[in-house]
């Protein structure tokens, strides 16, 4: 193959990739896993604490990493301070924990739909958080008061917000995920719309089976799209409840997905650590760190 053909091939196979969807460009805006595995993690929210402790109570539930949560009406400044980001960064070195995703909670109450510049001032900071903790999934939750479905106008909204801040994502090299109840149409409208290499959708399993979508299917048919899931069963441990994980894994086979599945179990009948720990160990038998 002479060296035009190889530069032919590769520009087709780029294309591909950019059709295909997902945080994928010319920057290469990605947080899939350049290994062949799996890396698992947890939220920082479901372990019974709230700051840099966390990270250790994390490490002893035995993940790879934390999401972090960026803020909480308590604390509406809190990563924000370089004195308590410097601490969860030196936690994170020291328990050799990585933060793969920065999500934005407060967002379910101070909306991007509204008209608060609170939302769009905490999207613009939290994006300059995960260039500084090496996060390259930025979660943007659409429950509670930013609940999207059926809300047309609230998704216009949001989707020339995103168009707004895109650029400063993609050039950051982080990947907005949006959360959300949601079908997986109506989120690759949302992503159409916005046309941007830098917003996809941060999937939750169990959400979506809430609302009596076939999850399996969406995550199919979102594909590449999907920068990162979150690991979730509303009834029960993992394993004992209603999510089927295998069936989950066959499908994000079919994706070609290997990264982040970040818990955020919701039933914790051993008590947090406990509990957590087993669902981890489950999840560590059906997603492995190497395949």
């Amino acid at each position: 193959m002479n060296r035009r053909q190889m530069i032919a091939d590769s520009a087709k196979v780029v294309a591909g990739l950019v059709l295909a969807g997902g945080c994928v460009s010319s920057q290469s805006i990605s947080n899939r896993s350049s290994e062949r595995g799996f890396k698992i993690g947890v939220c920082d929210w479901i372990l019974g604490k709230e700051g840099p402790e966390t990270v250790e109570i994390a490490k002893r539930v035995g993940v790879d990493g934390i999401q972090l949560n960026f803020n909480t009406s308590k604390r509406p400044i809190h990563l924000q301070k370089p004195e308590v980001l410097d601490k969860y960064l030196k936690a994170a070195r020291k328990y050799d924990l990585r933060i793969p995703s920065i999500a934005i909670v407060e967002l379910n109450n101070v909306t991007l739909k509204s008209d608060d510049p609170r939302a769009e001032e905490w999207l613009s900071e939290s994006i300059d958080i995960c260039r500084k903790t090496g996060a390259k999934a930025l979660l943007l939750p659409f429950f509670g008061k930013g609940d999207l479905l059926g809300d047309e106008k609230g998704v216009t909204v949001v989707v020339e917000k995103l168009k707004k801040i895109a650029p400063k994502a993609e050039k950051a090299g982080v990947c907005l995920g949006v959360e959300s109840y949601l079908t997986a149409e109506q989120q690759l409208d949302i992503i159409n719309r916005v046309d941007s290499p830098a917003v996809g959708v941060y999937y939750d399993v169990a959400n979506s089976q809430s609302k009596g979508y076939d999850i399996c299917r969406e995550i199919r048919l979102l594909g590449r799209h999907i920068i990162e899931f979150h690991a979730k069963d509303y009834d029960g441990l993992y394993g004992k409840g209603s999510i089927d994980f295998k069936a989950v894994r066959k499908a994000i086979d079919d994706i070609g997905y290997r990264g982040w599945f970040v818990m955020e179990g919701t039933k914790m009948p051993l008590g947090i650590e406990e509990s957590c720990r087993y669902d981890m160990e489950y999840l560590r038998q059906i997603f492995p760190a190497s395949v």
